[in-house]
């Protein structure tokens, strides 16, 4: 009786023991929090850890010490396309976005992001920083799946689509879409925000996507940053580097919350960047690196087709989900691999309706062998209408074929110095069939636009901006491209400054129909100030530039076409808008405005609309 006893207490202990330990474990497991940590304009070789013996990033090499390191991780060469791509899990081109303005930028309606499943699974979801998919419904963070939204207007601080004057000091950001003022550096807020979003709701699964506007310029940062890298002259930006330092500096005190709160061990990191580095590096010709910063030997920077462009950092860490601790994954990934992966991660439900451009690669960042053998394409398309080839690479292996001419193989050749497609046109033959069908596939629909919805309840008073305007044109009707042959309207605030004589439509969806106000500004309304006046300029923010004073401009008309309708009223020098009403039906159309004058056409830069009955 009393060995049997014995054998019962046993069996007793080792049931405790066994829940103890993997009960825990699996609790542990269950619904994981995820924190997506996207920098802007860092490159792979912006980091300490990646080789850079110019820059202190010690809480970015210590995050790349404890995860799982992508190395052979590719994104799109710009930011907007980048973000499409990794929210939806598909080639940016599919979701409308290809540009980062001209309404390329903003994505379409019926493109599902992972907020919005992660939301349909029971997750408190938190945007805060960068977003640059759209500023008017239905493309917002909040139409996108976030409860909570803290971002900055359009692509940069002081975007024609951003709070005026924006200096990423004490500026105002939307929450929820309203523009609320903040105190400090646009960094930390962001950063704190996050962190006062995740400590209400730890007790329940949360995802944040913590986008930073740093490293993109404007490149306004405390000496206290920058003042470590000044007088070197190996170092190209030391205002870059510090911006970069002050993140770094904000990721040791995410970390430390997440450990203080109790949620460290099952969060989900990500850490990766949007795109190449923008002043990481100084190139010399060919777009090939000098001793001036560093790329870990990369050709090209953002924008370029070439490696240094778009293959970029990406570190992934969940202590309490059998991931390896400091392995490497050298197998081609990109972008759109993060949300197969989460979807996986978390045990998400969801059934996509469009098919997923990823795949899921948490088996192999719990040690599985790399067994993929995939092709993925890149493309800086910046055109309204697309181009095939335009600043292309496609990737299989250890094989580029950049604009459809030039082939490298990175094993023998990492810095693509010798284009080899003359030896090999055979493989050049396969990976141009390879573009040509993925162009087709991506691009079937890329004369659908996104539209700005009018007359719904859940925007009742849209600002529309000319960083959206499609269609640029200048007053003799020809193109408003840039060097690059860019379709380019006045998307900075410099722009208005400047008074850039450039007009473009937007597409609009009237939702409902009725009576519509239609105001028509040259200056935002928190600027009050004139039309035809100038403006002054700004302050000198830390470590930047002040904004130049703006123009005065003799303007005398300003005109209305919505749809089939137009109308025109006269501008005085008292006037700071000139309002329109206009009956409109349900349905699709654009609309564009004018202010003109004696030798002056351009177009209203901002139009705040009003649903009047």
């Amino acid at each position: 009786m009393k060995k049997s006893l014995k054998i019962i207490r046993f069996i007793l202990i080792l049931f405790v023991v066994y829940f103890v330990l993997y009960g825990c474990q699996n609790t542990d497991r269950q619904k994981p929090n995820v924190i997506i940590l996207l920098t802007d304009d860092q490159g792979y070789g912006d980091i300490g850890f990646n080789g850079n013996k110019l820059i202190h990033t010690p809480n970015m090499d210590i995050l790349a010490k404890e995860s799982v390191r992508l190395n052979n991780f590719h994104v799109s060469p710009t930011c907007s396309p980048t973000r499409a791509a990794l929210l939806t899990g598909r080639y940016n081109f599919r979701t409308g976005v290809w540009h980062t303005v001209t309404g390329r930028s903003n994505i379409r309606e019926d493109e599902v992001t992972m907020a919005q499943v992660f939301a349909q699974n029971g997750y408190a979801t938190g945007m805060f920083g960068k977003w640059h998919l759209g500023d008017d419904y239905p493309m917002r963070p909040m139409d996108k799946g976030f409860q909570t939204a803290v971002y900055l207007g359009g692509g940069t601080i002081a975007n024609m689509n951003d709070y005026w004057n924006n200096d990423c000091f004490d500026d105002h950001y939307r929450v929820n879409g309203e523009y609320t003022p903040f105190k400090g550096y646009c960094t930390d807020i962001f950063f704190k925000e996050a962190m006062n979003f995740i400590k209400k709701h730890r007790g329940s699964p949360f995802f944040v996507y913590l986008a930073t506007k740093a490293a993109h310029w404007p490149d306004n940062v405390k000496d206290f940053y920058s003042n470590p890298y000044k007088g070197n002259d190996r170092i190209p930006s030391p205002n870059f580097y510090g911006m970069i330092t002050n993140v770094d500096e904000n990721l040791g005190k995410l970390r430390e919350e997440l450990e203080r709160l109790g949620v460290a061990r099952n969060t989900i990191i990500v850490f990766m960047g949007d795109n190449g580095t923008s002043e990481g590096i100084r190139l010399g010709p060919g777009g090939y690196p000098t001793d001036c910063g560093f790329n870990a030997g990369m050709r090209g920077k953002k924008g370029s087709p070439y490696e240094g462009g778009h293959r970029v950092f990406c570190f992934i860490h969940w202590p309490a989900g059998g991931i390896i601790q400091g392995k490497d994954i050298d197998g081609l990934t990109a972008h759109f691999d993060i949300f197969p992966t989460l979807i996986n991660m978390c045990n998400l439900t969801f059934t996509p309706k469009k098919p997923l451009d990823g795949i899921n690669l948490y088996p192999y960042l719990r040690g599985g062998k790399w067994d993929k053998d995939r092709v993925i394409i890149v493309e800086s398309e910046r055109k309204e209408k697309p181009e095939k080839w335009r600043r292309s690479a496609v990737m299989a292996g250890k094989w580029r074929l950049i604009n459809g001419v030039e082939l490298y193989n990175l094993d023998k050749d990492p810095g693509q110095k010798k284009d080899i497609a003359q030896l090999y046109p055979d493989v050049v033959k396969k990976l141009r069939k390879d573009y040509t069908v993925w162009y087709k596939d991506v691009f079937s629909n890329w004369e659908t636009p996104s539209y700005i919805v009018l007359g719904t309840r859940h925007e009742e008073n849209p600002i529309l901006t000319s960083h959206d305007w499609l269609g640029c044109v200048r007053p003799d009707g020809s193109p408003a491209v840039n060097g690059a042959n860019e379709e380019t309207p006045p998307w900075h605030q410099v722009h208005a400054r400047r008074g850039t004589q450039i007009n473009g439509y937007w597409n609009i969806y009237i939702k409902t129909q009725g009576l519509y106000e239609f105001e028509l500004r040259r200056w935002p309304r928190e600027l009050d100030l004139e039309i035809c006046k100038g403006c002054p300029a700004s302050g000198t923010p830390p470590g930047g530039e002040p904004y130049p004073p703006g123009k005065s401009l003799k303007i005398e008309s300003a005109t209305i076409q919505v749809g089939n309708q137009t109308k025109s009223l006269p501008v005085t020098t008292k006037d700071k808008a000139i309002t329109f009403r206009v009956n409109l039906p349900k349905g699709k159309t654009q609309l564009k405005t004018w202010f003109r004058g004696k030798n002056i056409s351009l177009g209203a830069y901002y139009v705040y609309v009003n649903k009047i009955q």
